[in-house]
């Protein structure tokens, strides 16, 4: 069915492979992904907020896995009480499905219809599943999540020193490299099933991470490689090898709500955006990202580096204890650093980029004082 500029799918199957590095397409033995990728549209790197994951606080009361996983279904970094998400822009159309094997989603799961989230079983079972319940029903939006790959990278970040991938995520016998190729031929099952049943050619398949994943295993707030992830989307109207040189996470659920015919889940001052440049008949070079995600990481980043130099100054000199106390309580600038432990206040900033010139304004000021500290 044609509807305005490009040919709507019937469904859509985000797939998801926790904690998939950017290199892996590259490095690992994953021919399903990267021959699907070439079919359709590639982002090597696509960008998402710190994966910071606190416990407590009203974070931890709200939400049960990191700060992707949120901001990733209600495609917005302005995370507030009463958003929607991206299955309940899909409640009127058919079954919404979402199967893993873990109940870290439970947060970011209210609003499907069959929502099976399962401990105990294999990626293979979680496939499996899924693909049952694609044959049962017709299911306009289904997210399957392999939980596998992201927790051999946690375990391996703490492993005995004996194995060659203590701390090393490629390192021979490495049960994340398993977990991932596993993940793939499990995606190639999917695919065969698709088309076997005649849905192949009806389908917008998703396939990227709920994050990153660092090199030493995990997914540390300070390291790149946890904040980026490959993606690529494949299916109707879609542009047939592209590549795209950024993308944000918070754009995901727009443009799957976009290219679907539904509307997107938030549109605040933090939503993400439908990128038409995944279209193919949209040139990719009209693509002009502002990068926000990536600046806001940069500053998050720089400003805790900054933060910790000043309270050690603070042990010599009390002016800069009392200087973070200044920062963090607006006593010196008309708003705080909008950092990762006031990460549900974000939205007070009315919008990204004032978020992003508001950090800036403390950065210089976090820099300006410590270099008075180092010529003295």
């Amino acid at each position: 069915m044609q509807t305005g500029l490009h040919k709507r799918p019937e469904r859509v199957i985000v797939f998801i492979i926790d904690g998939l590095h950017w290199k892996a397409p590259e490095k690992l033995n994953m021919p399903v992904f990267n021959m699907l990728a070439a079919q359709g549209t590639y982002i090597a790197q696509s960008h998402m907020i710190v994966p910071h994951h606190p416990t407590v606080g009203e974070y931890g009361q709200l939400h049960s896995s990191s700060f992707p996983n949120p901001v990733l279904q209600e495609g917005t970094l302005f995370l507030q009480r009463g958003h929607k998400m991206l299955q309940d822009m899909f409640a009127a159309h058919g079954t919404t499905a979402f199967v893993t094997n873990t109940k870290a989603y439970a947060s970011v799961s209210s609003g499907f219809e069959i929502n099976i989230q399962e401990p105990d079983i294999s990626d293979e079972a979680v496939v499996d599943q899924g693909i049952a319940l694609l044959h049962q029903y017709h299911i306009p939006y289904c997210r399957i999540h392999l939980q596998t790959p992201g927790n051999e990278g946690r375990f391996l970040s703490y492993t005995s020193r004996e194995f060659p991938y203590y701390r090393n995520i490629w390192g021979a016998g490495s049960p994340y490299v398993q977990a991932v190729e596993n993940a793939d031929r499990l995606l190639g099952k999917l695919v065969s099933d698709l088309k076997q049943t005649g849905k192949w050619e009806s389908t917008l398949l998703v396939v990227t991470s709920d994050h990153g994943q660092s090199e030493q295993g995990w997914h540390p707030v300070i390291d790149k490689d946890s904040t980026m992830t490959p993606l690529f989307l494949v299916g109707p109207s879609i542009a047939v090898n592209r590549q795209l040189p950024y993308f944000e996470h918070t754009d995901l659920s727009p443009t799957i709500a976009g290219l679907m015919g539904v509307e997107p889940p938030n549109t605040d001052g933090g939503a993400g955006h439908f990128i038409k440049a995944v279209l193919d008949t949209v040139p990719g070079s009209a693509m002009d990202h502002p990068r926000y995600i990536q600046t806001i990481n940069r500053q998050l980043n720089e400003y805790n580096a900054l933060r910790a130099r000043i309270m050690i100054a603070g042990e010599t000199d009390t002016y800069y204890s009392s200087l973070i106390s200044y920062l963090e309580n607006e006593l010196l600038t008309p708003e705080p650093f909008y950092h990762q432990d006031r990460f549900l206040e974000w939205y007070k900033s009315g919008n990204t980029a004032h978020l992003i010139a508001a950090n800036q304004l403390i950065l210089e000021q976090m820099r300006n004082e410590l270099s008075k500290h180092s010529s003295t």
